[in-house]
């Protein structure tokens, strides 16, 4: 802003230099502020709200219950809930290492200067930038019993392949499979990126002094790369409890509800029994896992996570 500006604000609303940028840097920042009041606190404190009700889209019916939604959960009353508590824990526990590990070994790999890396880079990422209702339904028929391609091949080479998305012991299996191809790559370039900014000299230094790799890589770099694990592992928690395109093109919750997890469960009783209270309670549980399971993680960061400072 140039002096001419200044004075004649100055003169017209007796504004001193200190507050004018005080209240351009307010004006910047009101959008965001905005945005985030109307699309994130204004949800959730509806979701809340309604939480508390028993409400019904279909035929507008809203009564208030108390802690009824809330009662039907915890006392059993709604025998599903358990079943899809434990269906959202077994895909989160099998999908965060599976991620992570892979993430971390392909970022390793790609860090060394050999050719061809970045087309294996961009192979790698590919998943990440691809329609996910079109990667799901494209695996969904990969999938298939008899006639789907990895059963056949592995009819070739004499293995009977079961059927992977209706049999209850392998659907959450392929679902959690897919779903860590697909988002793999974006995990290994946030590792990669992490990897390149370690200095050199700390591996030179121990090989020097007679470390083997592994020695280098689990005393040097993993400790430098804590915070990035860290960070890649709350988002990829976060992420396993908001699964949803995936069980719905796949399985569609099914068989016999071995893939029905927390939010398509949201979907399930909101949009097709039309429970609209009994649905945000059932948010507001999710809400509550996520935070409790980011808080945990970053309560931990002064064991885990090394710092230089």
């Amino acid at each position: 802003m140039d002096v001419q500006t200044n004075i004649k604000l100055k003169k017209r609303f007796g504004l001193s230099l200190k507050s004018q940028d005080a209240l351009f840097g307010y004006l910047f920042v009101a959008p965001q502020v905005i945005g985030f009041l109307l699309f994130v606190v204004g949800p959730l404190i509806a979701v809340i709200y309604y939480s508390f009700q028993d409400r019904n889209i279909l035929t507008g019916m809203v009564q208030p219950v108390g802690f009824a939604n809330y009662d039907r959960m915890l006392s059993g009353a709604d025998p599903l809930f358990s079943t899809v508590l434990m269906n959202s824990l077994i895909f989160t526990a099998g999908l965060v290492p599976m991620n992570i590990f892979l993430a971390l070994v392909l970022a390793v790999l790609l860090n060394r200067k050999m050719g061809g890396v970045t087309v294996f880079r961009t192979l790698f990422f590919a998943p990440v930038v691809t329609s996910a209702a079109a990667w799901a339904i494209v695996w969904r028929f990969l999938l298939q019993g008899e006639d789907g391609t990895i059963n056949q091949f592995l009819g070739f080479i004499g293995i009977t392949g079961p059927n992977w998305l209706r049999e209850p012991e392998w659907a959450m299996f392929s679902v959690i499979f897919t779903r860590v191809i697909k988002s793999v790559g974006l995990n290994m370039i946030i590792f990669l990126a992490a990897l390149q900014s370690i200095p050199r000299e700390y591996d030179e230094a121990a090989r020097v002094d007679g470390a083997s790799v592994l020695q280098r890589f689990w005393r040097i770099t993993v400790p430098l790369l804590s915070p990035t694990i860290l960070l890649v592992t709350v988002l990829t928690i976060i992420g396993s409890l908001k699964i949803f395109d995936h069980i719905v093109l796949m399985t569609n919750g099914g068989p016999s509800n071995a893939t029905t997890v927390l939010v398509y469960y949201i979907y399930f009783q909101a949009f097709r029994v039309f429970s609209t209270g009994y649905a945000s309670a059932l948010a507001v549980v999710l809400f509550v896992l996520a935070l409790l399971a980011t808080v945990i993680q970053w309560s931990l960061r002064k064991r885990f996570v090394y710092s230089e400072r």
